[in-house]
């Protein structure tokens, strides 16, 4: 949820100035159906059912619903650092973790991992976006692809690419940060501010 701050921030912000917007054109894909009457749709059909069989693997098709829009809820997020056991962070129903969320040693390399289950309809183009601010200054933004995920009772997990965290006096420090999920259809599945720290080791 953080990376190198080192350098000038302003160049690292005019290089992602735009990745936190959820403005992407959406690509008409014809009138959406519940996922329900698309498995009944072409049942007859040997080939279809078959390869939507493969496609959406063990959905059980007396538990998805029938409604249009899928249903993600995220359960968990995990900071994983080869220097410490993981850190689990529970998500607030209101996405507002009160205080400080967590603090990160400086220079550690790390990663995110995501815990969600996802119901009711195909969730496509799942995506996570994360702003940071120092100081009131945006020093670093990004967008990262998640995937497209079938329904199901077990939980998903994702694991983002390593991070390091930067390091040196001018790093250490309180961070304000804004991370959101969001999905080709431009609905937002979660939205989380939330506050962090750069210290010279892990709280």
């Amino acid at each position: 949820m953080a990376s190198d701050t080192s350098g000038n921030p302003e160049t690292k912000a005019a290089h992602h100035e735009d990745s936190d917007d959820d403005h992407d054109e959406a690509i008409p894909l014809g009138p959406q159906r519940s996922l329900k009457e698309q498995l009944e749709k072409d049942k007859d059909d040997e080939s279809l059912r078959k390869w939507k069989e493969q496609l959406l693997g063990s959905v059980d098709i007396n538990n998805i619903g029938e409604t249009l829009d899928p249903e993600v809820k995220f359960l968990s997020v995990s900071i994983v650092s080869g220097d410490r056991p993981d850190m689990v962070l529970p998500i607030p129903e209101n996405g507002k973790p009160h205080g400080l969320w967590f603090t990160l040693k400086e220079g550690s390399q790390y990663c995110l991992k995501f815990s969600f289950q996802v119901s009711n309809n195909i969730v496509s183009g799942l995506r996570y976006t994360n702003t940071v601010w120092k100081t009131g200054v945006k020093v670093y933004s990004t967008k990262d692809m998640i995937g497209t995920f079938s329904p199901q009772q077990e939980p998903y997990t994702h694991e983002m690419p390593e991070e390091t965290a930067p390091s040196g006096f001018m790093a250490r420090g309180s961070y304000t940060a804004k991370s959101k999920f969001v999905d080709d259809d431009q609905k937002c599945h979660l939205e989380i501010n939330y506050t962090f720290d750069i210290r010279k080791d892990w709280a």
